[in-house]
């Protein structure tokens, strides 16, 4: 058989080398380079300083008013003082906006929650994450571990109260919408419908003037409470944790929010540098260990 002449062989080898192109074209990717694309996509939509915030440039952060201590310092959110606050500037900070990129928005903590569409990117106010929440909002990573505490005025029936079965005949109190109610009623389960505040500072006037006999809210405050602002009161102890996984505070976003995993990659890098355990540091040290009721 003779040899095929030259052209004909190149025209052969340019038709296999196509042919082959073709097939590798079709193939399946590697896993890795399959999920490049959305990597790429993600970390382009968490662009530092160019997130898709609410105004261009800027971003809105929400709180509560009153901004109550130790979260905030001498009720004034944007200066950067109080642990919620600093946590709030190193997240910003994180997602390429500075201080004065910061604009910040009062918002009542049970609207902050509700459903329907936020004026705020997001909202720090010592938001529990529940699965229930979760059905109107997003919410970023954990950015603090918390328990609830009861405190009570000194001398009063529920001081020495040791256990939850101590609580269940006293009439206890918290702030409407708060993970503090659902203890009361989901966890003590009290012989008396717990008393509901709109607002935290009506559960301590409430507590002041015996109203009730204890109120319960996040150990931090209870401690914050007791100590500068309800002197003759005192930490009966905190609950433990319910289920496996410790309550957490999260940033409140938009439901299905696209800046939601960028918020939350802010959260957890503060995290893991160690960030959020030096905020918590220097402004909750106080909120040390109480004696734990079961």
């Amino acid at each position: 058989m003779h040899p095929a002449p030259r052209a004909l062989r190149r025209a052969v080898a340019a038709i296999t080398v196509a042919l082959l192109a073709t097939a590798v074209g079709c193939a399946p990717q590697p896993e890795e380079k399959a999920s490049a694309a959305p990597s790429g996509s993600a970390a382009k939509s968490c662009a530092k300083g160019r997130l898709a915030t609410k105004t261009a440039g800027k971003l809105t952060i929400a709180t509560d008013e009153p901004a109550y201590e130790p979260w905030f310092k001498d009720d004034k959110p944007a200066n950067g003082k109080g642990f919620e606050s600093a946590v709030a500037y190193a997240v910003a900070k994180r997602l390429g906006y500075g201080k004065s990129a910061v604009v910040w928005q009062s918002v009542p903590f049970n609207k902050a929650f509700a459903p329907g569409v936020k004026t705020f990117d997001f909202d720090i106010n010592q938001v529990s994450i529940s699965a229930e929440r979760k059905k109107a909002v997003d919410f970023s990573s954990g950015y603090y571990d918390v328990r609830q505490a009861v405190v009570a005025l000194k001398g009063g029936k529920a001081a020495q109260a040791k256990s939850i079965a101590d609580l269940k005949k006293l009439k206890l109190g918290a702030q409407v919408g708060t993970t503090s109610l659902d203890y009361i009623t989901d966890v003590v389960k009290p012989a008396q419908d717990a008393a509901v505040y709109a607002k935290n500072d009506q559960a301590k006037s409430a507590l002041k003037n015996g109203q009730v006999d204890a109120i319960v809210t996040d150990l931090p405050t209870a401690f914050y409470i007791t100590a500068a602002e309800v002197t003759n009161a005192r930490i009966v102890g905190q609950f433990e944790n319910q289920g496996g996984t410790p309550e957490q505070f999260g940033l409140v976003l938009d439901k299905g929010s696209t800046l939601t995993p960028c918020v939350s990659g802010a959260v957890d890098a503060l995290r893991k540098d160690g960030t959020l355990a030096r905020i918590e540091k220097q402004w909750l040290s106080d909120a040390v260990d109480a004696p734990v009721l079961t």
